[in-house]
């Protein structure tokens, strides 16, 4: 027997809310060129759901509207979008004369009918927020495949609304925030809101969590200055981490942001992810170099605002950083490769911006200057002063430390800030050996031009 009926959807997307009649509609198309078609509507969830109508006639070749109707529910939908106990079934035959439609597809024996499927998801904005806050990403991708608009549908009140609730999550929020922007939620923040809060294009970005939206703005320069302040004192990348945007963070930083740059309350960007107890910005921040160290206006570091909060995680991997310098000074190759095992960032600093590496390089612990660099150290990075590891090592006075960082990727000609290079304080220390391997290495031999050092050499 040819097919009588067809559906429009194979599946029937019904837009969820407790406590409320929800309906939607399905097309049932004739197929059927010579006779009208008699159809009955059956459900497996009675108590749920009514149809209207039940049944009927469709003429040859047309269309019919059937709408689904759910009953008000106190209880969200035990499983959703998809809802497999919710299946729809409708009985088909050709339609007599004298056929009666109520009783046409029950009397009918076996074989006469045919038999039409649809089902049930459900989906809308309020399921999808409830998603959202449970971190249920499976569900909030399958409503957002099958309703691909309901983002750009939302008011911006109810975005915003949706985006915060996003940004709360207990774990993984910036996952859920970045799933939900890339899907196309879209926020706008209220001019209002700028000029009073002193907000920049990369202030709003960073506080919504945008990280494509401030790579543009980065890529394009439109920004008066990466550390430009609000009316708090804060930059954006206080905002960034407030936010626990590791994303964000990280472009600022890895664009030029200032790490050490402070609020009006005198906290950096690592004294807010401290207080927030935010382990992973924690790790990030001083993977990037933020000095631990700095105090806030209450003379506070970064250690007494996680004690102060009860935050033993970020207290961890702050201690853990300590004793990497730790090890590094004393040279304990084993124990400093236990904590490095462990996560441990080779990049902490302390109050002068001395690393563990630049620390074993001034001790001359040439195996921890190796296991480090193992590690992913930067034989570039530079203390306070400029110094790069290298300097300190000729400053220690050890050939073989300078040739492990060489050997390494050490620029030979690298400055300090005083404009020193490497090789001038080899000379002006009296280290014959470690000069003679320096201008092996490429190093030049004509005296940095540096007013600082003009000075010194005249006195």
């Amino acid at each position: 027997m040819e097919r009588l009926l067809a559906v429009s959807e194979q599946e029937v997307l019904i837009n969820f809310t407790l406590n409320s009649k929800c309906r939607a509609n399905v097309r049932l198309i004739s197929l059927c060129a010579t006779s009208p078609v008699a159809f009955k509507v059956q459900t497996s969830s009675p108590h749920k759901f009514l149809v209207n109508p039940p049944s009927g006639l469709v003429q040859p070749l047309a269309q019919t509207t059937l709408q689904i109707i759910l009953k008000p529910q106190s209880q969200i939908p035990p499983t959703f979008p998809r809802s497999p106990s919710d299946r729809f079934l409708i009985k088909a035959t050709v339609f007599g004369s004298a056929d009666s439609v109520n009783s046409l597809c029950v009397t009918l024996p076996d074989g006469s009918t045919q038999d039409v499927k649809f089902k049930i998801a459900f989906v809308g904005p309020f399921l999808l927020r409830h998603a959202v806050s449970n971190g249920d990403f499976n569900a909030v991708k399958s409503i957002l495949k099958r309703q691909k608009m309901i983002l750009a549908g939302l008011s911006s009140a109810e975005a915003e609304s949706l985006y915060r609730v996003a940004t709360e999550l207990a774990a993984n929020s910036e996952d859920m925030v970045s799933l939900l922007l890339r899907a196309g939620l879209s926020i706008e923040i209220d001019e209002r809101v700028k000029t009073k809060d002193g907000w920049s294009e990369l202030h709003v970005a960073a506080a919504f969590g945008r990280t494509e939206e401030i790579s543009s703005l980065v890529r394009m320069k439109k920004y008066e200055s990466l550390d430009c302040r609000d009316k708090e004192g804060r930059t954006p990348l206080h905002l960034a981490v407030n936010k626990t945007s590791i994303g964000c963070a990280k472009v600022l930083l890895e664009s030029g942001a200032d790490k050490e740059a402070k609020g009006k309350d005198g906290k950096t960007s690592l004294h807010n992810a401290a207080a927030n107890g935010d382990r992973r910005m924690v790790e990030m921040l001083i993977e990037m170099g933020a000095d631990p160290t700095i105090k806030d206006d209450r003379g506070r570091s970064c250690f007494d605002v996680a004690r102060d909060k009860g935050h033993i995680e970020v207290l961890e991997v702050l201690q853990r950083g300590e004793a990497v310098l730790t090890a590094a000074r004393r040279g304990e190759l084993e124990g400093l490769e236990s904590l490095l095992d462990k996560g441990a960032s080779t990049n902490y600093c302390d109050q002068y911006g001395l690393t563990p590496l630049h620390i074993a390089a001034i001790k001359g612990h040439k195996h921890v200057v190796l296991l480090l660099i193992e590690f992913g150290a930067d034989v570039e990075c530079q203390d306070n002063e400029g110094h790069a590891p290298l300097h300190l090592a000729v400053e220690g006075g050890s050939i073989e430390t300078a040739e492990v960082l060489l050997d390494n990727g050490a620029n030979a000609n690298a400055r300090s800030r005083s404009g020193a290079t490497p090789l001038y304080m080899a000379q002006a220390m009296g280290y014959d050996g470690i000069s003679q391997l320096l201008m092996n290495r490429g190093a030049s031999a004509s005296l940095p031009q540096s007013s600082m050092l003009a000075t010194v050499l005249e006195d």
